[in-house]
């Protein structure tokens, strides 16, 4: 960094910091240090100098403290840290800002180096945070190479009185501080004002309430320093609740302490009392005389008397006029108009407090407080506002409101058609020397008014009312170009902000061309790094004559902020995001300003980036269809006959078990239906009514009952008859019979086969049972095509005169025809169920599961998946969905480019550039073509922007 001239004219070097890799892995170190001990840490604190705020080189000042011989060291030499300032290239003008600035780079040493120093270079435990970071650098606190908690304690409760507390420990009860009412926030209350009220006690003791006094406790108390009861407030007057600390009695105690003594005190203590006290005797009570007053209510008489005499004495006769008193009868004016004849006063302390409750008032009544119904309170906001030119610049801004082509004065606006040449007003004045963090009493004073006046114009303009007044008042608009154009310092920020506030209620209902002074100094904000300031300003430029007919055609907008619109879409940011997309909708409306965006941004890259945003917060949306709802198969008295294989097993068995496996078989849960007693009775007679061998059946009791024992829900009921010729119906309700039975133990079911044995008129299948589709395959093989298995499981392939008669196949279908038997093996294998594996988790032991009951058959659903962008209920119809947001915006952008790009001359340049040689197209072709397969897939899958990507494809396909 080149050094800054002194004022000696020499060379002064200005501290820096120098990014070295030992700079970085010092600065890790100290990161890694302070986040394991818990402290915050600042990696470059800023200190405020003479040539402005600079960063702090922490690797510097490390090692120029442990060369003057370290913190405990440097602390012992008066004015040290100033020294250590100046040679890193830390200065300042006066000696004031000096002590301020070494206070600072010590603080910065002690709270971010000092544990750090001492763990480095002596090899210790730094002393806890508590004690150390948590605490002031002040030396009363001691060397922080030798603290430790119990010799910090001692030389806290080694300090005799009380010390002055600190500005975090005062109260804020007293008058509130300027900054707090500058910002949005409101004036705070100020304290409770305690009115004065006279003694109406008698003003001596009784001569028992002094002897009552005079302890000998209060003899003691003889010095000035003593606090003796109120002289005038004697004990035996003062009631019950008395509080000694009440407000209005230590008042009145100070008061009565300031005027001295009194000839009406009497001491408490009889021998230091005044023998001529004692003569004096208090002026005895003085009694008036009260004459009644007639009146019409009460001497009728006396007021007719009264009214004849009125009569007589003629209407020549005045009567005398009764002296008016003071306080009755003269209300005065409202609030409203006081603010505003204090406002126009001039008096400071009479602005402060117009400005004060205007602040409050616009806040609180902004939707009925109006400038049309105070003439001048506009006038008045914005006079009071110009005078902050005079802080910062050598110039007193005046309003005229008559045409003077002869006034070559720059300090007087033009109050009627406004300031043409504001700006170049502004560039010529010359600034005063500000301090942006030290200002006096009067200087923030000043400034807090003119900001508590941006402060009610940005309020009352919230109102739309107000902002079309405002918009007709053209010293408005130079105030605001006034103001956005002041020096870059902290302490603007804030009424910056208010007026571009202002300007962003004021544009909807301006007029403004390319060359008007605050289109451009809106444009100039551009160039910020504030956010807040950017976002306000694109706002304001977008809603340019919104309001309007008019057309905003946001001409001349320089190429390096296009290029800055485009570089913040990039951001994550969707609040920038979308005022940036405003502003490029209202930007491309323009065929010329197409053009100029065509020169100033690479397109080929804006475009694609504007087509993912169509997806910007998307989500992935999978919905199921229904095509066929679910059935549910009626129940049966039928029962199914049991497989062979498992009617040999359970012949075996013995009861119970035999009627646990035969239910558990044949029979599924199913709330809503039943079957009847008889009926599946008569199924387990018809299974194992023929026994041999001794084994023996359940009776029809233990039957019935056991079914309640393997369906939980299931429970024997007597339906009633409604009819007397008709029996009561015996059932067991909450089960049903299965269409195919299943194995007890592997839940597995079973297949039927569905060869057809016997065809004509009354066909019928095979119906033979089998589980798993092995089985089955062995069976139809031998049973029905006559193929014979060798003893090793193999089978010879042959040609068979045979056809597939499964039920409903027509592959093969009758009459035989010759056919290779391996071919019509795998026909047939089509028709058996595959293998199934069981799952581990589907054991006997797993947990019991809801499963859908064989009697349902699923529904017939189809899976649905599409983008859903955020969107908005029409009012009118709240079923339709609209799309809205940043999408939205990106859709409206690519339209207008699409529409416009073919009417530039660009467009005909690219034309004839392509008939000379090379691809054909225009630019539609060349910036939409890389993404029409992407505009095709929003315009399918998201209904919201459906129609706008269609009017998007029609004008980039009609090229």
């Amino acid at each position: 960094m080149a050094p800054n001239r002194g004022p000696g004219s020499k060379d002064v070097y200005i501290h820096e910091i120098d990014r070295t890799p030992e700079y970085t892995e010092f600065i890790q170190k100290l990161t890694a240090f302070h986040e394991k001990r818990g402290t915050s840490f600042e990696p470059e604190p800023r200190l405020p100098t003479m040539h402005g705020h600079v960063n702090v080189d922490l690797l510097k000042l490390y090692k120029a403290v442990i060369a003057k011989g370290g913190y405990d060291e440097l602390n012992k030499v008066q004015k040290s840290w100033g020294v250590l300032a100046a040679e890193l290239g830390m200065h300042h003008i006066d000696n004031k800002g000096l002590g301020q600035l070494s206070f600072q780079l010590k603080q910065d040493f002690y709270r971010y180096l000092s544990a750090y120093w001492i763990q480095d270079q002596h090899g210790k435990e730094p002393p806890p945070k508590e004690i150390l970071e948590q605490q002031s650098c002040a030396s009363k606190h001691g060397p922080v190479l030798t603290r430790t908690v119990e010799n910090f304690k001692l030389s806290s409760s080694s300090r005799s009185g009380v010390e002055t507390p600190t500005r975090d420990e005062r109260q804020g009860e007293s008058t509130p501080v300027s900054g707090n009412r500058a910002s949005g926030r409101l004036r705070e209350a100020p304290p409770q004002r305690v009115p004065f009220q006279p003694e109406t006690g008698p003003s001596r003791q009784p001569r028992q309430a002094s002897s009552h006094h005079g302890t000998p406790t209060a003899a003691t108390n003889t010095t000035h320093s003593s606090n003796p009861p109120h002289p005038q407030h004697p004990s035996h007057h003062l009631p019950q609740h008395h509080n000694p600390n009440n407000p209005l009695h230590l008042i009145q105690a100070q008061q009565a302490a300031l005027r001295g003594a009194s000839s009406t005190f009497t001491p408490t203590n009889p021998e230091t009392a005044s023998r001529l006290a004692e003569m004096y005797e208090p002026r005895p009570p003085v009694s008036v005389p009260l004459r009644p007053v007639s009146t019409p209510g009460n001497n009728p008489e006396f007021a007719k008397r009264q009214r004849q005499l009125r009569i007589a004495a003629g209407p020549n006769i005045q009567l005398p006029i009764r002296p008016a008193i003071p306080g009755i009868g003269l209300e005065g004016p409202n609030i409203y108009m006081r603010c505003l004849q204090a406002l126009r006063s001039g008096i400071p302390t009479e602005q402060s407090f117009a400005l004060n409750h205007l602040v409050k008032i616009s806040f609180e009544r902004g939707d009925k407080y109006k400038f049309e119904s105070f003439l001048g309170l506009a006038e008045g906001l914005i006079e009071k506002a110009l005078e902050i030119s005079s802080l910062f610049y050598d110039i007193d801004w005046q309003i005229a409101y008559f045409n003077d082509p002869e006034n070559s004065d720059i300090s007087v606006l033009d109050g009627l058609n406004g300031t043409s040449d504001i700006l170049e007003r502004i560039a010529r004045l010359s600034p005063k020397p500000v301090l942006d963090h030290m200002q006096s009493a009067e200087f923030s004073d000043r400034l807090l008014r003119i900001t508590e006046a941006v402060l009610t114009i940005r309020n009352m303009v919230m109102l739309v009312e107000n902002a079309i007044y405002m918009a007709e008042v053209y010293p408005l608009k130079d105030l605001l170009c006034i103001i956005l154009h002041l020096p870059n310092l902290e302490m603007l920020v804030e009424i910056k902000h208010f007026a571009l506030d202002i300007a962003e209620q004021l544009t909807p209902w301006l007029m403004l061309d390319s060359d008007d002074p605050l289109y451009r100094t809106l444009l100039s904000q551009l160039d910020s790094t504030d956010r807040g300031t950017i976002l306000t300003s694109l706002r304001a430029i977008s809603r340019i004559s919104m309001n309007l007919e008019a057309t905003n055609k946001m001409q001349n907008v320089p190429a390096a902020i296009l290029q800055n619109i485009m570089n913040w879409l990039l951001l994550n940011d969707e609040e920038l995001m979308d005022a940036c997309l405003d502003f490029l909708y209202q930007y491309t409306a323009v065929v010329a300003n197409v053009e100029s965006l065509l020169k100033a941004v690479n397109m080929e890259h804006v475009v694609p980036h504007l087509v993912r945003l169509l997806a910007h917060g998307a989500k992935r949306v999978k919905e199921d269809r229904v095509l066929e709802p679910e059935r549910k198969a009626p129940a049966l008295e039928e029962v199914a006959p049991l497989p062979p294989d498992l009617q040999e097993k359970l012949t075996h068995t013995d009861e119970p078990q035999r009627c646990y496996h035969w239910l558990q078989s044949l029979f599924e849960e199913d709330a809503e239906s039943h079957i009847t007693q008889i009926a599946i009775w008569q199924a387990y007679q018809s299974s194992f009514g023929g026994l041999g061998g001794g084994r023996t059946i359940l009776n029809a009791a233990d039957f019935i009952r056991n079914v309640s024992h393997v369906f939980v829900n299931a429970r024997a009921q007597i339906i009633r008859r409604q009819h007397l010729d008709q029996p009561d119906l015996f059932i067991i309700e909450g089960i049903r019979a299965r269409a195919l039975p299943v194995h007890p133990e592997t839940k597995e079911e079973y297949s039927t086969c569905q060869w057809t044995v016997f065809k004509g008129p009354y066909s019928k299948d095979c119906g033979q049972f089998f589980l798993g589709g092995e089985k089955m395959w062995h069976h139809v093989l031998t049973a029905h095509l006559g193929v014979t298995i060798g003893e090793d499981g193999k089978i010879q392939d042959r040609e068979l005169n045979a056809a597939c008669c499964w039920a409903g196949c027509r592959k093969y279908p009758e009459p035989a025809t010759q056919v290779q038997l391996s071919k019509l093996a795998r026909h047939l294998k089509t028709h058996f169920p595959s293998a199934h594996k069981r799952k581990p988790s589907e054991g006997l032991d797993a947990p019991t599961k809801r499963r859908r009951g064989t009697y349902v058959t699923p529904a017939k659903t189809i899976s649905l998946t599409w983008e859903q962008t955020i969107v908005t209920r029409d009012e009118r119809n709240p079923k339709l969905e609209q799309a809205a947001g940043i999408p939205l915006s990106a859709v409206l952008v690519l339209r207008n480019i699409a529409r416009n790009v073919v009417k530039t001359e660009s467009e005909e340049q690219l034309l004839k550039k392509h008939e000379m040689g090379g691809e054909g197209g225009g630019w539609n072709e060349k910036l939409f073509r890389p993404v029409m397969a992407r505009l095709f897939e929003v315009m399918t899958e998201n209904k919201a922007l459906a129609d706008y990507i269609t009017s998007l494809l029609q004008l980039v396909q009609d090229e």
